[in-house]
């Protein structure tokens, strides 16, 4: 359980901004973060540090022990993306860029990932699924970030090559909790993803949510395989309302669930668990756009609302939402969601007024 916290508050927040347009996205959610902190008379202290790309460029460490340092003494840490084609074309390197976020996610103890899926009632034409089936979905998904194949042993060979998709009882029996408390805290309804026909892996996590569905009678729990799953999301998105599942199926379902929203730059995510909480995009470093101020900011932006949101912050949280929506419902957008005919605005120009909307509300 988290620690009540005064209010106002003095927040220390950690800055990664990383690769590509991460820099760019990152200044606008520092902008609208410390609007808000205004407004409600909070105070706030952002301090940079390294990570990605930009870091093994300096410092030759994704992950530099100075930033997992400046991380630690925070309060929560606002991220935004990491990835350069350098080592993407480059299947020799040794270091890469997302090391570091694994890197983050395991030193900082960051066990679930909480990724909300969310349509906006003006945006869901921009959906590759017909409105009827998109509109309404509401749902989260929670991925377990720390264990699987990401992190079992790995081998490779010549010919040959194997990944180790190993979990605990005790990695299960944590996210679980997690999992169900969202479920307690919306419609009281969990979908447990795994694929046990066929994986031990798999068949541990039912078993464990089979016995821990009973400390929980007030949530309905449903059992699904993960193709399943896919599908279900496809064809019937607003079934679900929170879903929980293991690191490699997670990452795969939370990206099929951004394409319900009609664009990956409207979706954000928390990392929680042991240590200080990361809040980051989902989406990539987008290196092609780098410098050409056309990504959209909106879910770097959403990020800093659910950062107030996990300190209990609702007000400064719904004013961060507000003045998104009141964004899109203007027009205000970046390229790949503005309407046909409308006004151009680029990533600085939608912070920008976002802000301003923020001092005026």
């Amino acid at each position: 359980m988290r620690p009540v916290r005064p209010n106002p508050m003095n927040l220390k927040i950690a800055v990664l901004a990383g690769d590509g347009i991460g820099p760019e996205i990152s200044e606008q959610g520092v902008a609208v973060m410390q609007a808000v902190c205004q407004k409600f008379g909070h105070e706030v202290t952002f301090t940079p540090a390294l990570c990605g790309a930009a870091a093994i460029d300096a410092v030759g460490d994704p992950f530099p022990e100075e930033t997992f340092r400046i991380c630690q003494e925070a309060d929560a840490v606002l991220f935004s993306a990491v990835g350069d084609p350098k080592f993407d074309n480059d299947p020799t390197a040794k270091v890469r860029p997302e090391q570091g976020l694994l890197a983050m996610r395991k030193k900082l103890g960051l066990f679930a990932n909480i990724r909300p899926v969310e349509t906006f009632d003006c945006l869901v034409h921009k959906s590759p699924l017909r409105q009827e089936l998109v509109s309404g979905a509401d749902f989260v998904c929670i991925r377990e970030l720390t264990g699987g194949m990401y992190f079992g042993e790995k081998k490779e060979g010549a010919d040959y090559a194997y990944d180790t998709n190993a979990y605990s009882r005790h990695e299960v029996e944590r996210i679980l909790h997690v999992a169900y408390q969202y479920a307690r805290r919306r419609r009281k309804h969990l979908t447990v993803v795994d694929k046990a026909n066929v994986l031990a892996s798999s068949r541990l996590w039912r078993k464990v949510a089979q016995e821990i569905a009973e400390q929980y009678p007030d949530v309905q729990t449903d059992y699904m395989y993960v193709d399943n799953a896919a599908m279900r999301m496809i064809q019937e998105p607003r079934f679900f309302d929170v879903m929980v599942t293991e690191n490699t199926f997670g990452d795969i379902l939370t990206d099929e669930g951004s394409c319900i929203t009609g664009s990956m730059g409207l979706l954000p995510s928390a990392s929680t668990g042991e240590g200080t909480p990361v809040f980051e995009p989902i989406h990539g470093s987008w290196p092609q756009a780098k410098g050409l101020n056309i990504a959209n900011p909106l879910a770097q932006i959403l990020s800093v609302a659910m950062l107030f949101e996990y300190f209990d912050l609702a007000a400064e949280g719904k004013l961060v939402r507000d003045a998104v929506n009141a964004s899109l419902d203007a027009n205000v957008r970046t390229p790949e969601i503005q309407v046909e005919g409308g006004e151009k605005y680029g990533t600085k120009e939608v912070g920008s007024w976002i802000v301003n909307w923020i001092q005026q509300a």
